[in-house]
């Protein structure tokens, strides 16, 4: 048992030693914060830059509702909105990446189109999907 520990200490012992013949790495020197913030001081979101591109105001977002692929169904969700007074227009073409048929919600009535309401619409609905997208490029119906 005595060897055994007489083993373990001169294996850590060589260990060590094997270790330290490797060039310890040095940190790298870093300038400080202050010197590329300037007079930059604070964080600010991309929404609040002022350079570059400007993010989209609210107003020119547009809620879309659908992705279902019979017109009958279009029809259909567009009906059971205008019950609940949510204005909406079908859109013609495709909507960027997204396939099937949409409805483009109006401005006003964006509101009243809450989470739960969209939860209760995807379940009578089959593959009903939303999106917020900015609205010019869309062609409507009207």
């Amino acid at each position: 048992m005595r060897w055994l520990f007489l083993l373990l200490v001169v294996l850590n012992v060589f260990y060590y030693v094997w270790h330290q013949q490797e060039a310890p790495l040095k940190a790298k020197e870093v300038a400080p914060l202050s010197l590329y913030k300037g007079n930059q001081q604070g964080i600010r979101l991309l929404s609040e830059s002022t350079s570059g591109k400007t993010a989209p105001e609210r107003g020119q977002e547009c809620l879309y509702v659908g992705g279902v692929a019979a017109q009958e169904q279009l029809k259909a969700l567009r009906q059971r909105l205008l019950s609940l007074d949510i204005a909406a227009v079908p859109v013609t073409g495709r909507l960027g990446d997204s396939t099937g048929l949409w409805l483009q919600v109006a401005p006003q009535s964006q509101r009243l189109l809450d989470q739960a309401l969209l939860t209760t619409l995807s379940h009578d609905f089959k593959d009903l999907k939303h999106k917020i997208m900015l609205c010019e490029g869309i062609a409507t119906g009207e």
